[in-house]
């Protein structure tokens, strides 16, 4: 798995502290273990390496990433004059297994090999040559042969499982970072199902949620290498076996081959081996599957649907146990972001279904009643001139005034419906000039109060609670008839707070309601409420009939 710049970085932090440990470790080993007089060139030599490295460690620490990097190369430098220098096979051990881990972390498994191999040979070589030859010698050698490769062989692991480990993180940060509530809950779903196929080197990836409120199933499917967008498949809750087997519960790979079938498995909330059951022979029809990978995903804390890697490329076998593990963390890892894309997903339709709503209601309250009124007048009027022209004349000049006040509610209308760009630091001023337009427009007395002048609010919280603001002032003149309206906006560190109060007729209740409860009694501003819903926030009615009513929004910051 390839690394990018961050993770090439940390693993060169590692190896240069690693270098300074191991230097200092192999000269303390040189200086208190050998039996034989330490030569005086062999402590020098190690001396002056554990200073580059401990420059090149300071360098990193104080100036950044330094240009100054000791290459490989000398580390292989140093371990060969090194294992002729010194009387110590523990100092060299220790140069030995540092060496092996930075081969390891870099991916170069074969150099790290041949150097195990030529190091096991190289140390045996030379305890021979200083030992005179006894039979019982042998297992000397071989003895310190076997904890040169063991140990040289497990670093090699070590190192391995971390350039692994930090690959796996990096590539779970990436899929993550694909589910996106901007790039649309289809086009996220198929990036990531795009990534998968190519991660596991499969033909065909595949996700189906089922739908219990709707009754029915999505699915998405995405081939490797496969660019073009796709949205999901809807298919009927009887198809549901096909795509996510009769149990849920089982994380399983299956292989069909020579008309037979096999394959393994684990119970995914324990992980305890189970005989697996075989998927339908309609799932096999389906996919085409001569091999699959099948993991479930939740939703809300219950399985919700499949995750399905269908057919490894020849070039690396059948899929095995280890690639099994690696789908069910990476499909866990993205669970919750992925609920999260379902939800606001599911959010923003409510908001669109309950605009829509707050549209048509408007529209059938306001302009439509009000042109079947002028056209019943106008009928009036059609049979009226001829008798009484002077009358008629002035009960057109009022119908005039009712077609101008009209065209001037559904021009409101329009600009309230074009796309707001507000800023935090434009706040303060859209409220107040719109505001000073009410006021002047509508007659009605407006008290607006804000109380921090550096307002810090998100963007979209802003937008929402702008339009949650201008939609308050609209509901107080057209439904409360109030004459005076108090707006304050405060915030503090956690929250933002908009309230509205006004001297009208209040709302058909009495009392003091939450947003959950005004839901239940199907009360209060529809839009508002969704708005409010939107971002986090909890919306308050207070109403008291005859005597006003006040909104309360509160919204979090985080």
């Amino acid at each position: 798995m390839s690394q990018d710049n961050t993770g090439r970085l940390y693993l060169e932090r590692q190896v240069t502290l690693a270098r300074v440990v191991i230097a200092a470790l192999s000269l303390v080993a040189l200086l208190e273990t050998s039996v034989a007089p330490v030569r005086r060139a062999s402590v020098v030599f190690l001396e002056a390496y554990l200073l580059v490295a401990l420059a090149e460690a300071l360098a990193e620490r104080f100036v950044g990433a330094s240009r100054f990097r000791i290459p490989l190369a000398v580390d292989f430098a140093v371990l060969a004059v090194f294992v002729y220098l010194t009387p110590s096979v523990s100092a060299f051990w220790f140069l030995f297994l540092f060496t092996v881990f930075a081969l390891a972390t870099r991916g170069n498994s074969r150099a790290m090999l041949a150097l195990v191999g030529v190091a096991t040979v190289g140390i045996i070589a030379r305890v021979a040559v200083e030992q005179p030859f006894r039979w019982q010698s042998i297992w000397h050698w071989i003895a310190i042969g076997s904890g040169t490769l063991v140990s040289g062989l497990c670093m090699g692991f070590l190192g391995a499982r971390e350039r692994e480990h930090l690959g796996r993180q990096e590539f779970l940060e990436k899929i993550t970072g694909l589910l996106q509530f901007d790039h649309g809950l289809a086009e996220s779903i198929r990036q990531v199902l795009g990534e998968l196929a190519l991660t596991f080197e499969c033909e065909q990836a595949c996700l189906a949620i089922l739908d219990d409120e709707l009754e029915r199933l999505f699915v998405w499917r995405v081939r490797a290498g496969e660019l073009g967008a796709g949205g999901a498949e809807t298919l009927a809750q009887s198809r549901s076996d096909t795509f996510l087997f009769d149990c849920l519960e089982i994380t399983m790979e299956w292989e069909f081959k020579n008309g037979s079938s096999q394959g393994f498995g684990w119970d995914r909330r324990t992980g305890v081996r189970l005989r697996v059951p075989a998927p339908p022979d309609s799932t096999r029809e389906e996919f085409g599957a001569r091999s699959l990978l099948a993991v479930t995903m939740e939703s809300g804390g219950r399985p919700a649907g499949r995750v399905l890697l269908v057919n490894p490329q020849p070039s690396r076998g059948r899929f095995s146990a280890a690639d099994l593990r690696w789908l069910e963390q990476i499909v866990r890892h993205v669970g919750p972001p992925l609920e999260n894309v379902f939800v606001m997903r599911s959010l923003r339709a409510r908001a669109v279904e309950s605009e829509r709503s707050r549209i048509s209601r408007d529209l059938h309250d306001g302009i439509l009643q009000t042109l079947l009124s002028l056209k019943i007048q106008l009928e009036v009027l059609r049979r009226k001139l001829p008798q009484k022209p002077e009358q008629a004349c002035a009960e057109l000049a009022s119908l005039q005034k009712t077609v101008q006040e009209e065209s001037d509610e559904l021009r409101r209308m329009v600009t309230d419906l074009r796309p707001l760009r507000v800023e935090s630091a434009d706040m303060r001023e859209l409220m107040y000039g719109f505001a000073e337009r009410f006021r002047s427009e509508q007659g009605m007395a407006i008290d607006l109060f804000i109380e921090d002048r550096n307002l810090r609010l998100p963007d979209r919280i802003c937008r929402e609670l702008f339009q949650i603001y201008r939609e308050a002032l609209h509901n107080v003149k057209k439904h409360a008839h109030a004459s005076h309206v108090v707006v304050k906006l405060e915030q503090d560190e956690a929250n933002v707070f908009l309230f509205v109060d006004d001297n009208g007729q209040g709302f058909s209740f009495s009392g003091r309601y939450r947003s959950e409860e005004l839901d239940q009694l199907r009360l209060g501003p529809i839009s508002i409420k969704e708005r409010t819903r939107s971002v986090g926030g909890t919306l308050t009615v207070e109403s008291n009939p005859g005597h006003g009513a006040r909104l309360t929004v509160e919204i979090p910051l985080n």
